[in-house]
C-alpha cells in the first residue's frame, strides 16, 4: 500500500534575508528597517518556518538581532532569528536580548549560534587574543547552555504582581544558575521573566566538526552546508547519534539543509521544489535553508512559484497551525528544569 505525501513527515523551510546583492542596493537597504518587514511579510505570507538575518564583527552593519527587534511587531507568524556570536559578548547579556525578542514576538524568536575568530575582530573589543576554533566553539557551547539556565530560572508562574501586598514576584520561583564555564561565570537568575516559548530555538550551523559538537548538544536546529543528499543524509544521522550518545532525543533535532539559490525564472522555482522533493523523500534532511543570491528576487520567486507547487504536491502546509517558532517545527515547549526539581525535592 502506497503512502499519500500528505502522510509523509513535515518539511520545514527558511530563508536567509541577507545574501550578496549588489554593493550599491546592499548599502542602501542594509539600515532601512521596511525592507526588512517587506522581506519577513512575504516569507509569512509563503508560510516559511523561520527567517534567518546574519551577523557578524567582521563587517559594517545594523545588529541583526535589533532589526529583528523591529520586524516582529510588524510580523504575526514568521520565526526570526538572527545572528547572534557569543565570542567577545557577556553571556548574561546574550540571553537576556534573545529572551527579549521572544517576548516582543510573542513566542517566535530563535538565534542562530556564531563565533568570532579573526584577530582583527578581536583587537575591536581590545579584551583578549583570537583563539582556535575549537575553543571559541567550546565557549559557544557553555554560552547556549547557560542562556537556557537563565532562561529557566524563573519559573512560569513566577511573577506574582500583587498591587495589594506590593509583591511583584515568587522569590521562592527564582532560582540562582550558578554556571561556571572554562572562560566566564554567571550566578543569575535572569532579569527576564521565562519567554514565551519557555526557551527560544538554538539554531547552529553544523557544517564544521567543532560546530556539529555544539549542534548535537544544544541546537533545536542545525543548518548544514551540502551540495548532494547524500552528503546531508550523512550529516544528519550523524547530528541524530551524537544527539543520542548525549542523552538527547534525537526526534528534537531539526536538521536542515542549507543551500544556496538563484532563481531567475518560474522554471528554476519548479526545479527547486523538484530537489526538495526528491531530498525530503529521501530522508535527507527535515528541511531547508535556503540562502539567496538576492534575497528580495529570489524570496519573491520561492514564494509565488515554489511554495505553490510544494503546497499542491502536499508537502507544505498552507497555514500556520500554531504561533509559535517550537510550534511551527513541531518541537514541544521545554519543562523548566528548576521546577521539575523543585517538585520532585523532599
Amino acid at each position: 500500500m502506497s503512502v499519500s505525501p500528505c502522510a509523509l513527515r513535515p518539511l520545514h523551510l527558511a530563508f536567509a534575508l541577507d545574501g550578496p546583492v549588489r554593493r550599491a542596493r546592499r548599502g542602501r537597504e542594509a539600515y532601512d528597517p521596511e525592507h526588512y518587514v517587506r522581506l519577513a511579510r512575504l516569507a509569512e505570507r509563503g508560510t516559511l518556518d523561520f527567517v534567518t538575518l546574519g551577523d557578524s564583527f567582521a563587517r559594517p552593519g545594523p545588529d541583526a538581532l535589533a532589526v529583528l527587534a523591529r520586524v516582529a511587531p510588524r510580523t504575526g507568524r514568521i520565526g526570526l532569528v538572527p545572528a547572534v556570536t557569543t565570542t567577545h559578548t557577556e553571556p548574561f547579556h546574550v540571553s537576556t536580548a534573545v529572551n527579549t525578542l521572544d517576548w516582543v514576538s510573542r513566542g517566535r524568536a530563535g538565534w542562530t549560534v556564531e563565533v568570532s575568530r579573526s584577530r582583527a575582530e578581536a583587537r575591536l573589543f581590545g579584551r583578549r587574543d583570537a583563539a582556535p576554533a575549537d575553543a571559541l566553539w567550546r565557549e559557544a557551547g557553555e554560552v547556549a547552555d547557560v542562556a537556557a539556565r537563565l532562561w529557566d530560572s524563573w519559573e512560569d508562574d513566577a511573577e506574582i504582581r500583587d498591587a495589594a501586598t506590593g509583591r511583584f514576584v515568587d522569590r521562592d520561583r527564582l532560582h540562582y544558575v550558578d554556571f561556571r564555564g572554562t572562560s566566564f561565570s554567571v550566578r543569575g537568575p535572569s532579569i527576564t521573566p521565562r519567554p514565551p516559548q519557555g526557551r527560544p530555538v538554538i539554531v547552529a550551523d553544523a557544517t564544521t566538526r567543532a560546530a556539529r559538537e555544539v549542534a548535537a548538544a544544544h541546537a533545536d536546529v542545525a543548518l548544514v552546508r551540502a551540495e548532494d543528499p547524500a552528503t546531508a543524509g550523512d550529516a544528519r544521522a550523524d547530528l541524530r547519534e551524537r544527539a543520542r550518545a548525549l542523552g538527547r532525543d534525537p526526534d528534537r533535532l531539526r536538521v536542515l539543509a542549507s543551500l544556496p539559490v538563484e532563481l531567475y525564472c518560474s522554471g528554476d522555482a519548479v526545479g527547486l521544489a523538484d530537489l526538495i522533493g526528491d531530498w525530503h523523500a529521501d530522508g535527507a534532511c527535515d528541511g531547508f535553508h535556503l540562502r539567496p543570491a538576492d534575497p528580495q528576487r529570489d524570496l519573491a520567486r520561492l514564494v509565488d512559484g515554489t511554495v505553490p507547487v510544494l503546497q499542491h504536491r502536499c508537502l507544505l502546509r498552507r497555514f500556520y497551525p500554531g504561533a509559535t517558532l517550537r510550534e511551527h517545527l513541531g518541537l514541544p515547549r521545554p519543562a523548566n528544569r528548576y521546577a521539575a526539581a523543585r517538585k520532585v525535592s523532599p
